[in-house]
């Protein structure tokens, strides 16, 4: 499905695949050859996202694009199921696990793996070639790599990479119902979005 936003409407060559249950929402643009399976949503809010060629997108993964923060996803690039991606850069040649979750600002160096569950947090670098383990969380700049066990460890640098300003654009301890309210009112720009085709 394909839907306007913003004024913006999905680029997807005939090479392209999109299946019928994917979502492509705004300034999407795909590359020759990409693949986008079932379920999978990809949604550019105010910003955009960038497929690159012979890239797949597996079933019910989500990627998401904004302003500050555009989805730029290179060449050979897997997005595994259950995969998020929100306003990160992929390098080419990246394998993105079931279930990784990369978050605005980071960035996976060309032929990097993120295996089943880990995370790559906000403004982190993932060096090229670099592996994160199951389950693991990459955080800073270059990343470092904590197990889940870690999370005093891991916050001593976590705390420095600003997710609410990053994600959300607020202060560290605004309220959930100041951040909530901010959001509900971003998120009400789809109630303009328009159904542009129903088969790709």
């Amino acid at each position: 499905m394909l839907v306007e936003h913003r004024g913006r409407q999905p680029v997807v060559p005939e090479s392209a695949y999109v299946a019928p249950s994917a979502v492509l929402c705004g300034a999407v643009v795909l590359g020759e050859g990409s693949r986008v399976l079932h379920g999978a949503v990809l949604t550019a809010e105010n910003g955009e996202i960038r497929v690159g060629e012979n890239s797949v997108v597996m079933e019910n993964a989500l990627v998401r694009g904004r302003a500050d923060h555009p989805a730029l996803i290179g060449n050979a690039v897997l997005v595994g199921p259950h995969a998020h991606v929100n306003g990160a850069t992929v390098e080419d040649e990246v394998f993105i696990a079931t279930g990784a979750a990369l978050f605005p600002g980071a960035v996976a160096g060309a032929g990097a793996e993120l295996r089943i569950h880990s995370v790559l947090h906000v403004n982190s670098h993932l060096a090229s070639g670099a592996v994160l383990p199951i389950g693991w969380i990459a955080a800073g700049n270059p990343a470092q790599l904590f197990s889940p066990d870690q999370h005093d460890e891991l916050w001593e640098v976590q705390r420095t990479l600003d997710f609410p300003g990053t994600v959300y654009g607020v202060a560290r301890g605004t309220s959930m119902r100041d951040i909530m309210s901010r959001q509900s009112t971003f998120y009400g720009a789809h109630l303009e979005d328009r159904l542009v085709n129903d088969t790709p």
